[in-house]
């Protein structure tokens, strides 16, 4: 009895993630979440009182994952390359996590004294970022603050293109992406100690000086279309991450932990 409970415990879960996340939370009815979940109201209502305490769990689940996520992530030698790694998480965590999903879109009105999900992963990024400075691997005149800030933003717009298919050409759009970022902020190998692979992507992959460089910026360019089609779609999904966004970037120039 206590497993059969379980699973419907987490069924509800499950069926509510996925309408907070197309609906956000004004938008959601229990009565589709129990349709979702093929279960009764009495059913979902002796787990979950109302909707506020279903949203409160799902948004609990959704942080949760995302901390276990980042807390596995493989460290590398290079900070440059462990960033890349970690937006490229972070973008996946948003398009196949329901719950990851739902806890973003849940964001548009969260209640009163919960951190914004953010706080998950800015110190992540705000760690190797450091250690990127501590290196000498960031470009000389950028200050790890302002480069917190905008790889904040980067993140925010990956996962806000939650809704892109993930195939292989999005991947070549993320390199190309990826690629700018890094031209702004890997210093030079005469100019700092780190020297390695700016790209991120393995000596195999590494581009010359030449036209071959100039063809994959311009596929760059094309390729910013298409998260922008991604961060168009934000404004309807994720309202909250502008919000989110905003306060995200002053946390990242303050400097705070």
């Amino acid at each position: 009895m206590q497993e059969r409970a379980a699973r419907t415990r987490q069924t509800v879960l499950e069926a509510a993630a996925d309408e907070f996340a197309e609906r956000g939370y004004e938008g959601a009815s229990l009565q589709r979440v129990a349709w979702r979940a093929t279960t009764s109201i009495g059913a979902l209502t002796f787990h979950f009182r109302n909707k506020t305490a279903l949203a409160d769990e799902v948004r609990t689940t959704g942080r949760a994952r995302f901390g276990r996520c980042l807390a596995e992530l493989a460290p590398a030698a290079d900070p440059l390359r462990e960033l890349r790694t970690l937006i490229a998480t972070l973008a996946r965590l948003a398009h196949e996590d329901r719950f990851v999903r739902a806890a973003r879109r849940l964001e548009a009105d969260p209640p009163e004294g919960v951190p914004p999900l953010a706080e998950t992963w800015l110190p992540v990024l705000r760690d190797l970022l450091d250690r990127a400075h501590g290196a000498h691997r960031l470009r000389p005149g950028v200050a790890p603050e302002d480069a917190v800030a905008m790889l904040a933003h980067l993140a925010e717009g990956a996962m806000a293109a939650q809704g892109t298919p993930r195939d292989a050409a999005w991947d070549a759009v993320w390199d190309s992406v990826w690629d700018v970022v890094l031209h702004g902020l890997a210093a030079d190998r005469g100019e700092g100690g780190g020297g390695g692979d700016h790209s991120g992507r393995g000596e195999g992959n590494q581009r010359g000086d030449g036209g071959d460089q100039g063809e994959h910026v311009g596929q760059g360019v094309r390729g910013d279309r298409g998260v922008g089609d991604g961060r168009g779609e934000h404004g309807d999904r994720g309202a909250a991450s502008g919000d989110a966004s905003a306060d995200m970037t002053g946390a990242a120039r303050r400097g705070g932990g």
